[in-house]
This record gives structure tokens, C-alpha cells and sequence, in this order.
């Protein structure tokens, strides 16, 4: 039965969870097909739920198997510096990454578009100690590293991932 609330409508949890298995099950590429999904399982939503949901869960698009992109969770299931973690890092960030560049502090990467917030996310799990943070938008990213000799650093070593 399903988990409904007082109003009489399905449970945010709920929705999340169905949005988790949809995009497993679906080679879901766009918002509009996610929104069609969830109305056929029985969810009233709008987009703007749609988009703060995708949010929330931390979902990407990645490169799908047959060309194209969809959207996968972004969470790893398992702490940060396992291989995994870094071998998703390494795929993600050599289909996404087209520049690196550093001034000062500072570290750019520059993104194919609706990119950068997969890269940025599992660069973040990577869990720098010589990075402050790093903000992210749609197909740039920036690092904040702790000196500038850190940020040449990184600067080499995510060059390094772009090379053939």
C-alpha cells in the first residue's frame, strides 16, 4: 500500500526512492520524462519538484551505453577514497573535462555542458587536503586550493586524467 500523508498524497521519501529506481530502470535523459514516470506511478508533481528532487538526490547526467547522456545518482555507496570512487572520478571526468587551467589559488575546468556538476561531485568524494572547496555551475567548476603551488598541482594532475 502506498505511503500516503495527510492530504491524501504520497510521501516526498517515497518519491525519492521511486525517481532512484525509475532512472536504474529507464534511461532517463531529460526532466520531462522523469515527470511523465512518476505521474504514471502515481505522483502528482510539477517539474520545479522534478528539478528540486533531481537536486536533492545529487543526480548527474553521465554518459549512457548506447550514446547520449542520462542520469545516474552521483552518491557513492562506499567511502571516499576507494577505487571506485576514483575510477568513477576518472571516467566521468575524461567525458566531461575539455580545459584545466589554474591562476593564483584558483584551479578552472571547463566542462562539456550540464557536465561540470557530475565532475565536480565526484571530485569533491576524492576528499582533496589541499583544497578549500569548490563550487560548481552547469559547465565550469572551480577548486579553491590552499596555496598556489597546490593549485599547480592539481592543475597537472587533472590534466594528467584528460590525456589519451
Amino acid at each position: 500500500m502506498a505511503n500516503i500523508t495527510s492530504e491524501g498524497r504520497r510521501s516526498k521519501q517515497e518519491r525519492l526512492q521511486t525517481i532512484l529506481r525509475l532512472i536504474e530502470q529507464y534511461p532517463v535523459k531529460r526532466q520531462e520524462e522523469l515527470l511523465t514516470y512518476l505521474r504514471e506511478e502515481g505522483f502528482d508533481v510539477t517539474q520545479a519538484t522534478v528539478s528540486r528532487d533531481i537536486r536533492e538526490l545529487c543526480l548527474v547526467k553521465a554518459a549512457a551505453d548506447k550514446g547520449g547522456y542520462r542520469y545516474v545518482s552521483s552518491r557513492s555507496e562506499k567511502a571516499p577514497h576507494d577505487g571506485k570512487t576514483a575510477g568513477r572520478f576518472e571516467t566521468i571526468f575524461r567525458e566531461s573535462a575539455i580545459k584545466v587551467d589554474c591562476a593564483g589559488h584558483i584551479v578552472l575546468v571547463k566542462c562539456y555542458n550540464g557536465m561540470a556538476n557530475a565532475a565536480c561531485e565526484l571530485f569533491d568524494a576524492l576528499s582533496w587536503n589541499t583544497v578549500v572547496g569548490t563550487l560548481s555551475g552547469d559547465d565550469t567548476f572551480f577548486v579553491l586550493a590552499r596555496t598556489e603551488r597546490d593549485a599547480r598541482t592539481i592543475s597537472a594532475e587533472l590534466a594528467r586524467f584528460m590525456q589519451p
